[in-house]
């Protein structure tokens, strides 16, 4: 696979978090939590933002990006419009960070360790666009829950 061919699903996949953002009617709602489910769409779309800035922008594409985990789910009532944004930024960010990468340097160690155990950088970014796609369906069936609309 290309970096080219992530670089899509990357893409395609944060687009998607941007239209759920949109579809609900009540922005309240993206923050909302019901029982048995702990992240809200909010949330969620902080700890994407987080997750791949921190693993790709930072670590790959030298960004300075400074991540702060606990705040991803902890940070209630960003406006819509603020993860929007930060979503279009980390496309932008992962575009420029892929489009410098080689397919030499995919079969490399990844500079950090995923759970103490060294891996290469394929491996890793396989990792976090399934990491991303699980979210995305969590955002999807979250706003499902909550507005009852099934689209």
């Amino acid at each position: 696979m290309t970096f080219e061919t992530l670089s899509h699903f990357f893409e395609r996949d944060l687009v998607k978090i941007i239209e759920e953002l949109k579809l609900y009617a009540q922005e309240k709602d993206m923050w909302a939590a019901k029982a048995g489910i702990s992240n809200s769409a909010g949330n969620l779309a902080l700890h994407i933002i987080g997750n791949l800035n921190h693993f790709i922008g930072f670590t790959l594409g030298n960004t300075g990006y400074i991540r702060d985990r606990d705040a991803e789910f902890n940070t209630p009532s960003v406006p819509r419009s603020d993860l929007i944004a930060g979503l279009k930024d980390t496309i932008a960010v992962l575009n420029k960070s892929l489009s410098a990468m080689s397919v030499e340097d995919g079969e490399k160690p990844f500079p950090l360790a995923k759970h103490g155990e060294t891996v290469t950088t394929n491996y890793m970014f396989l990792h976090l666009l399934t990491h991303l796609n699980y979210h995305l369906g969590q955002i999807n069936y979250h706003r499902r829950l909550l507005t009852g609309d099934m689209q």
